[in-house]
């Protein structure tokens, strides 16, 4: 559903935001083998997240990623789908056509658009800080 690149930003995101709440900053190298993401790949994503101002990037000796408490209870998990995928995800066709819609629906317009509808309510309603939560405490993870 999620392109690759989006899928390593939300689970860098979300391990950014969990060192964040204890007050550390994450290297890169950190973030792409806590996450089995490649290094390279990892930070043109992390360049994604920090343009979009999901995280913010620090330089130097104690730098690092993070994410402030109240960017956490406010970022939403659609605006990293947003700055890495875009906004096309809550309006393409199920089908892979360029032109769907109401009028000149695909065979699976009405069924994807609930879907899709109902995607982008759990995305909107999604914060950041909901995600962390469970892996600070162990009950989520980001590796298999």
């Amino acid at each position: 559903m999620f392109s690759r690149a989006c899928e390593y930003g939300i689970r860098a995101t979300i391990l950014i935001a969990t060192h964040s709440i204890v007050g550390e900053r994450v290297s890169l190298k950190d973030i792409a083998r806590k996450t089995d993401s490649p290094l390279a790949f990892t930070g043109k994503v992390l360049q994604q997240l920090v343009k979009g101002g999901i995280v913010t990037s620090v330089q130097g000796v104690n730098g690092g990623f993070e994410i402030g408490r109240k960017q956490m209870e406010e970022t939403r998990l659609s605006q990293i789908v947003a700055a890495i995928d875009g906004e096309q995800i809550f309006r393409a066709c199920g089908l892979g056509l360029q032109e769907c819609n109401a009028k000149k629906p695909c065979p699976l317009h009405d069924k994807f658009a609930s879907i899709r509808n109902d995607l982008k309510t759990m995305l909107e309603g999604t914060s950041i800080l909901d995600l962390s939560t469970g892996l600070k405490d162990g009950l989520t993870f980001l590796q298999r």
